[in-house]
């Protein structure tokens, strides 16, 4: 302050506490290991940065949008899970907590996106916010990410489904000889090609999902063995799963790619090895998905019956030796 006025600068104090230490605090009061980064924007552009990782709608959502945001505080656990903390604008104290991701599919939806963990004010006293961020806003995050691993599961097998049966009508309308039958052969390599870009979504956020469930629990205790064929088939694309992200992996530590018709070729080499496993999982979506919401994280209680997604009729999957779906 002696050196401030002799230059002739004014000092504004804040009633807050730093954030830099209020992070590192509420850090060092959540279950298991953490640690605190503070973040400065500098300039009011870098705060633009955060738009690239925020999954959390709500208030801090809008502060981002209306205020200027100097710095903040990024919480991370060893599980990988990322916090932001900031100062709550337009008040003399306070703190706003929200959700990170690195899936970009999901930030730029996330204002609109249902499944999002929405954003808290945690109170100025490290040990009461850490408090809420353990009972209020973590497991609202774990019911967020299960949720949204849930519905991008879901989603994924919608579109394999829909040109499944797209190519089953195409081939059930007649017999296809020449031009007709090499016409078909390209249209399920097509689909191989699109179905891997969809069920590799399957691949990487089902397991969490399955691992879940527990049917003894809920009123579908039958469902145990379509969850059963459901892991045998993830464990049956395991391969094509670790070559999908082992070329991916080597091709980043090379700065390199493939050309477009390289990756369709590679996509529809591993779609036609998936092939019966993405059966499986159309065959036992509506199995799967009732134990999946019965096995949100806080969920009181199974639900007594089915959600209003599997009241509505699946068209039944053919045979995958009949050959997979076009893609339009």
């Amino acid at each position: 302050m002696h050196h401030a006025h002799e230059h002739g600068v004014t000092l504004a104090t804040n009633s807050r506490p730093y954030l830099g230490d209020i992070g590192t605090e509420i850090a060092a009061r959540l279950p298991g290991t953490w640690s605190a980064e503070l973040q400065i924007y500098s300039h009011p552009e870098w705060q633009q940065d955060l738009w690239t990782g925020l999954w959390s709608a709500g208030e801090i959502h809008q502060a981002l949008e209306d205020h200027r945001i100097p710095l903040a505080s990024v919480l991370t656990s060893d599980a990988g899970t990322e916090l932001l903390l900031v100062e709550r604008p337009g008040h003399h104290n306070g703190y706003l907590i929200g959700a990170l991701t690195d899936d970009t599919d999901h930030t730029q939806h996330a204002r609109d996106d249902p499944t999002r963990p929405r954003s808290i004010v945690l109170p100025d006293d490290p040990a009461l916010a850490a408090q809420a961020v353990v009972r209020t806003f973590l497991p609202a995050v774990q019911r967020a990410l299960h949720n949204r691993n849930l519905e991008t599961v879901l989603a994924a097998l919608t579109r394999i489904r829909r040109e499944h049966q797209a190519l089953q009508d195409i081939k059930g309308s007649g017999p296809a000889h020449g031009s007709g039958s090499r016409l078909i052969e390209g249209m399920e390599r097509d689909f191989a090609d699109h179905a891997w870009l969809s069920f590799r979504h399957v691949l990487e956020y089902a397991p969490p999902l399955l691992a879940r469930c527990r049917p003894s629990a809920t009123s579908w205790p039958e469902d145990s063995a379509a969850l059963t064929r459901l892991r045998g088939a993830l464990t049956s694309s395991q391969d094509a799963w670790t070559k999908w992200n082992d070329l991916r992996d080597e091709l980043q530590s090379i700065a390199q790619t493939l050309p477009a018709h390289e990756w369709s070729r590679v996509r529809t080499e591993l779609g036609i090895a998936v092939l019966p496993a993405m059966q499986t999982w159309l065959t036992d979506t509506q199995p799967f998905e009732r134990q999946a919401r019965a096995a949100e994280p806080g969920n009181p209680g199974t639900p007594s019956s089915p959600s209003p997604r599997l009241l509505a009729p699946r068209p039944a999957p053919g045979s995958p030796h009949q050959g997979p779906a076009t893609h339009h």
